[in-house]
């Protein structure tokens, strides 16, 4: 990715009004209406993460100024003291597993940036009441509803389930116990990840028609959640295995269904996954500079700094989705400036 593109998706972070002065981040910006969605709790954390990694690869204090300021939304904002968790938006009556292991994970990112103590402390406190309110492992509950924390009722939807994809927001039990010696937390990460290991080859449909195509592609984006928590234990034969069956059935369906429909961070995942994980599955070279060059028409152009540098979420029948959105953008600029360097990541700099 040239210096130039990364650059202006670093700008449309801190100038396109993505991010409120609160702090908050939208859940995207829609440019056919010209209005952001809500603020999000889970994607202000992605926000923070990949505002600490912007101020690794460039050391401007901007970002790091920025990342501080999303952190402090979560953690005097969004986090109830009481209830001990971040809800699904800002305010919401849900939080969701998932949502609450990306912040995490966002916190820790500014934390080894700051080393402000009560980032670790709130951090480790989500962590815990994790546990104890949605469980590990394959019976996870992915919602609750607040303030009783009861179990929202299950569907077919993905992310209304449990699945191998809550593993990436597992990694925040993984890396929370690194720094702070809890035991439990490795515990309910290892029931976690022998879920999924057992659970992923379900995932996805074997064969894709055109009925179900959307929803796999979606699933995808889900998928490579798994892809990315397994790179904190590829030094683990089953682990390994996994990742690279996992690898292969995400570029098989990627390409069946892209010409139709495709997410520009289903792109960006798997090009992260390629590099990534080149101990585990040779570096297919033709396939990822493919994948960079399709994930670079994603990025848009225009004179109206709420759209210029970001990412546009997919494209359908060949046309861009009006939705200008915080992850794909945080994937994409990842993926792109890791295959410019050549360099894989470890798993903390991960958004």
């Amino acid at each position: 990715m040239s210096a130039c593109s990364l650059a202006r998706a670093g700008r449309w972070f801190l100038e396109s009004g993505i991010q409120e002065s609160s702090g908050g981040v939208a859940r995207f910006y829609r440019s056919e209406i010209s209005s952001n969605k809500p603020v999000s709790t889970e994607i202000t954390g992605y926000t923070a993460s990949a505002l600490a990694w912007l101020f690794t690869v460039t050391k401007d204090e901007a970002y790091l100024d920025r990342a501080r300021l999303t952190a402090r939304f979560l953690t005097d904002r969004a986090w109830d003291p009481q209830l001990k968790t971040f809800p699904f938006e800002y305010p919401s009556n849900l939080t969701y597993f998932f949502d609450c292991g990306i912040i995490v994970r966002g916190l820790m990112a500014v934390w080894r940036e700051t080393r402000e103590e009560r980032l670790l402390a709130i951090a480790h406190e989500t962590c815990r009441s994790m546990i104890r309110d949605f469980g590990a492992g394959a019976e996870c509950h992915p919602i609750l509803e607040l303030p009783s924390k009861a179990p929202l009722e299950r569907t077919p939807q993905w992310s209304r389930s449990p699945g191998c994809y809550q593993l990436k927001a597992a990694l925040a039990w993984f890396d929370v116990a690194e720094e702070t010696g809890d035991a439990a937390l490795r515990t309910a990460w290892e029931t976690s990840l022998a879920a999924a290991l057992e659970s992923h080859a379900r995932f996805l449909p074997q064969e894709t028609d055109e009925t179900t195509r959307y929803g796999v592609m979606d699933r995808l984006h889900a998928y490579s959640y798994f892809l990315e928590a397994l790179t904190a234990v590829l030094d683990r034969p089953e682990c390994r295995s996994a990742y690279a069956t996992a690898m292969a059935a995400v570029e098989r369906h990627l390409r069946q269904i892209a010409p139709v429909f495709v997410r520009s961070d289903v792109y960006a995942q798997l090009l992260r996954a390629r590099l990534n994980g080149q101990e585990v599955v040779p570096l297919d070279v033709a396939a990822a500079a493919a994948e960079a060059d399709a994930l670079r028409t994603f990025q848009c152009a225009s004179d109206d700094p709420r759209i210029d540098g970001g990412f546009s979420f997919g494209r359908r029948d060949g046309v861009l989705s009006p939705h200008i959105n915080p992850v794909s953008t945080a994937f994409a600029m990842q993926a792109l400036e890791m295959w410019q360097r050549g360099t894989k990541l470890c798993r903390h700099l991960l958004i």
